[in-house]
């Protein structure tokens, strides 16, 4: 009995160290950022980031910034029904997608002041910023930091108060010391598209490329950009925030959110002005399960965001 209890102790220790080894390795990976195709690499002070630019440089600009976990990608149903008559440009933020993937730079201010020296170097006008999930606090952060780059708001599905959050168990354990590094490593396909699937109203096919933005994701990236849009947040509401800029803003929530709560849409009704607007049947991801609609509303915002003089 001893000796089995020195073996199942001894294994134990063996075992405690190749976590600890294995958050050390997992928790200190960085990628450089990539582009292909049509897309492109800024390389700026704040981080490389990879963005997408199209339509008419003259044109009015609309500026896409996605969610937690995501990519360009989840604009892919939303872009072209914009392209026509806007400028549009689509950013990874830092640590997601194609962009840098950095060990630190994932605070909302910090990316907005990346996103900030993308536009410049863009030689981009004022922006109609669409901010989906976390890229609603992002792109109000840019509108509170550099109010001369923003004409304009629309919000998805991002909660105004933290206590609307409710993201799946599996993505609270992964950002876990320790767990969350070993978490990454051994976390199948299937069990991330189940979870990620909680980000569509239920029985919505997303495209599998999806689960590989997840995959992409250091664990730095995944953990500090969740705590990222926390702490902006809570630091002060989001809806008090974008009532702070003194900007035309459209809210648009999904009636079947699993994420966020679709009470937090009450918040934004005290924002003098705001257009707030609850689509039934849809779930935390407008732009993919409502392309049409959520254009509709965004173009609807454009027109009553002018460029200030």
């Amino acid at each position: 009995m001893r000796r089995f209890l020195i073996i199942a102790l001894s294994l134990l220790a063996v075992l405690a160290v190749l976590l600890v080894v294995n958050a050390v390795i997992v928790g200190n990976e960085t990628k450089a950022a990539s582009a292909e195709g049509a897309s492109r690499v800024l390389d700026l002070p704040g981080g490389d980031l990879h963005v997408t630019d199209r339509g008419p440089r003259d044109a009015p600009t609309i500026l896409l910034v996605h969610c937690y976990t995501c990519s360009i990608d989840y604009w892919q149903r939303l872009a072209p029904l914009l392209v026509r008559d806007h400028r549009v440009i689509a950013v990874d933020l830092l640590g997601h997608g194609s962009s840098e993937m950095a060990d630190d730079g994932y605070s909302m201010e910090h990316q907005a002041d990346t996103i900030a020296e993308a536009l410049d170097a863009l030689d981009a006008k004022p922006v109609l910023a669409v901010g989906q999930s976390l890229g609603g606090p992002v792109s109000t952060a840019l509108a509170q930091r550099h109010p001369d780059k923003v004409r304009g708001l629309v919000i998805m599905d991002s909660s105004s108060q933290t206590k609307y959050v409710d993201l799946p168990l599996t993505a609270k354990l992964a950002r876990m010391p320790v767990i969350g590094p070993a978490l990454k490593q051994v976390a199948p396909d299937s069990t991330i598209h189940k979870e990620l699937s909680k980000a569509f109203h239920e029985g919505f096919e997303f495209p599998d490329s999806f689960v590989d933005d997840v995959k992409a994701m250091t664990y730095t990236s995944f953990a500090e950009s969740y705590e990222g849009g926390r702490d902006f947040t809570e630091a002060d509401r989001l809806d008090d925030r974008i009532a702070s800029t003194r900007l035309p803003v459209t809210v648009i929530f999904g009636a079947d959110d699993r994420i966020v709560n679709p009470e937090s849409a009450d918040d934004y009704r005290d924002i003098p002005g705001a257009k707030v607007v609850v689509l039934p049947g849809i779930g935390h991801t407008p732009q993919m399960e409502a392309p049409a609609r959520s254009a509709a509303l965004v173009l609807a915002q454009d027109r009553e965001s002018p460029a200030r003089p």
